[in-house]
């Protein structure tokens, strides 16, 4: 069986990893035409990880990523909220993972390259639609060529040609009101060097953590951060290019955040460049899956970047595609992993308006009036907790025994 897949990002390539592991014929097309390590820093959750270790990818995400120990919750004035431990000694079956997404994407192309062949992934070929009948599909580039397959997968991300042919008439995607500023500064390690630290509230937020494992051994810091300010109230958008160069007026925002491990304003004047993206998500579909075409990562479920699930879900997506195909090829596979994984991500789009792990923050931002409040006579430790233990339901990754 050939299956072509539109996109060459992280959902893209696993799905073809996973599908090749199960002896699927796969052909990737990507737009761009040179593939190159762009982007921001992402994280990966733990069943994501296991994913990636399953692929054989362990010992080189380990040489790459930082393996995260936690996530810290604070106020604005430093209050530690919540911990939330993220690693193999808190009982999840792999580690979190922070990582450039460019690192990511270049671990995934080159282990694609070497097991599917250096012509498999194919750049600077733009999906455009498709056509098929009840024996294949052929899928239509834009410069006017063509590929002949079985199964279309449409990885092509937020602004996807195949969610399009499939949802004619959806609308523009949705603005929650947020603006996120981006960078990545090279300092002194944060606290112990593996901790994410999630401070402030819905309307401004400030979120951090290192992306890279090489900088840690040498006792330094590439340290990721995203700045978010809600401006407005959420409309529509029809614009989203996250490699839009930011203004600085943000940074007055965070004028009055007090940390006592780092100097929030400083990190955001020190670093060179910084761009900006809209916080946007698109309203759940209740299909992804048409005959021999289905969606799969931000094409079907583009989510807010909350809870650190964008990627992760992309990848089990992918998993469960090539596990569903391989015990049902053709169509019937395609709506098996849609009965699998749509209900899934739809919750967690629509937990993610809601701010899901990240309500915490606006528990504690509604009850703490200054610095000298105490967490513990304000918000209870079960309170907190059930808003951890409540998410990890609905993403999907469990500590074992739970």
């Amino acid at each position: 069986m050939n299956i072509a897949i539109a996109g060459a990002g992280i959902g893209g390539l696993t799905t073809a990893l996973c599908l090749h592991e199960m002896g699927f014929k796969v052909k990737v097309f990507e737009a761009v035409g040179t593939i190159r390590p762009l982007g921001v820093g992402i994280n990966l959750m733990p069943h994501a990880s296991e994913v990636l270790h399953r692929l054989g990818l362990a010992e080189v995400l380990q040489a790459v990523a930082v393996r995260t120990r936690c996530i810290e919750y604070r106020t604005k004035y430093g209050h530690l909220i919540q911990s939330d431990p993220r690693n193999v000694a808190a009982g999840f079956s792999a580690p979190q993972y922070s990582i450039h997404r460019g690192d990511l994407q270049m671990i995934l192309l080159d282990a694609a390259r070497e097991r599917l062949g250096a012509q498999t992934v194919e750049a600077g070929k733009s999906v455009a639609g498709f056509s098929q009948t009840s024996s294949g599909v052929t899928v239509q580039f834009d410069d006017g060529g063509t590929y002949v397959c079985d199964l279309l997968i449409g990885a092509d991300g937020l602004h996807s040609n195949v969610r399009r042919q499939l949802h004619p008439h959806e609308g523009p995607i949705n603005y929650e009101g947020t603006m996120m500023f981006r960078g990545a500064l090279e300092m002194d390690p944060i606290g112990d060097g593996k901790t994410m630290v999630i401070a402030g509230n819905h309307d401004v937020k400030f979120v951090t953590y290192p992306i890279s494992e090489k900088a840690r051994k040498l006792g330094r810091a590439l340290t990721n951060w995203v700045a978010e300010v809600r401006n407005s109230q959420p409309r529509h958008i029809y614009d989203a290019d996250w490699t839009r160069e930011g203004s600085r007026d943000f940074i007055q925002s965070f004028k009055d955040f007090h940390m006592n491990d780092m100097d929030v304003v400083d990190i955001l004047e020190k670093t060179e460049n910084v761009t900006e993206f809209p916080m946007v998500d698109r309203d759940p579909l209740s299909i992804w899956t048409s005959g021999r075409v289905t969606l799969l990562g931000d094409a079907a479920h583009p989510m807010y970047p909350i809870g650190a699930n964008g990627a992760s879900q992309a990848i089990l997506d992918g998993r469960c595609l090539a596990d569903r195909l391989a015990a049902n090829p053709g169509p019937q596979g395609l709506q098996d992993y849609e009965e699998m994984r749509l209900p899934v991500t739809t919750n967690i789009v629509l937990s993610n308006r809601q701010s899901g792990p990240e309500r915490v923050l606006d528990i504690a931002a509604a009850r703490v009036t200054g610095p000298h409040d105490r967490i513990e006579d304000l918000i209870t430790r079960e309170e907190l907790d059930e808003v951890a233990a409540s998410y990890r339901n609905v993403a999907g990754f469990q500590r074992k025994g739970k």
